[in-house]
């Protein structure tokens, strides 16, 4: 796995997760999808993501977008 790939995966889940939880815990656990989303618009620009800089000191191997 890369860490182009363990990244999607991770905001891919929380995504899931803050769905599954405004269905059914509280509505306010979409703020979690809108943070998702708007930390993959800034990295998509800036090419900053803190999980990428996670993934790297765990030692994954990047991939063409975060080399």
């Amino acid at each position: 796995m890369t860490i182009d790939r363990a990244v999607l995966a991770v905001a891919g889940t929380m995504v899931l997760l803050s769905a599954a939880l405004a269905a059914f815990v509280s509505p306010w656990w979409l703020l979690l999808t809108v943070f998702v989303g708007a930390n993959m618009l800034q990295a998509a620009f800036t090419g900053f993501c803190p999980a990428a800089i996670v993934f790297k000191k765990v030692g994954i191997r990047p991939g063409c977008a975060f080399e």
